[in-house]
């Protein structure tokens, strides 16, 4: 097993130095997913939950949070992002949200996404909470982390 990086010597946590890293274009895509009762799913399908339009706020939320990651993970370094994409599908049984991040930088952006995509499932939760006592958020997982040299 590899050592772990946010730890020292002395098994305190430690913010990694990336600053002998090159600098990269990077970027990550997550997933995760809400499982909601079928009258809730059509009430978001026929617009009709009270807090208002369920996929646009989540959509909006995961895009904010995703900004904030540095300030919600501690050890999570502050990125330039250039995009980040946060998009809430219906499904039958739910709601898939899934995002995508980019940034030019010396650490990747994994977390950004997987933030997006866990406060976008959070804001589902909240905005259905009165109508739905089973959601179940689950899934939650990095689909794709890339990194590569920039053009010269």
């Amino acid at each position: 097993m590899e050592k772990l990086s946010h730890v020292d010597e002395e098994g305190r946590a430690n913010m990694v130095d990336v600053s002998g890293k090159k600098i990269q274009f990077r970027t990550a895509r997550a997933e995760g997913f809400i499982r909601l009762q079928s009258e809730t799913v059509a009430l978001i399908k026929e617009s009709k939950m009270k807090k208002g339009d369920v996929l646009t706020v989540a959509e909006i939320a995961g895009i904010q949070a995703g900004k904030k990651t540095s300030e919600l993970i501690p050890l999570c370094h502050p990125l330039q992002i250039t995009k980040l994409d946060v998009k809430a599908e219906l499904k039958e049984n739910g709601v898939l949200i899934s995002s995508y991040a980019k940034c030019v930088g010396q650490t990747g952006i994994e977390m950004e996404a997987l933030t997006a995509v866990s406060t976008a499932l959070l804001t589902v939760y909240d905005m259905c909470k009165a109508v739905d006592k089973q959601m179940i958020i689950g899934e939650i997982k990095l689909i794709e982390k890339t990194k590569s040299d920039l053009a010269d």
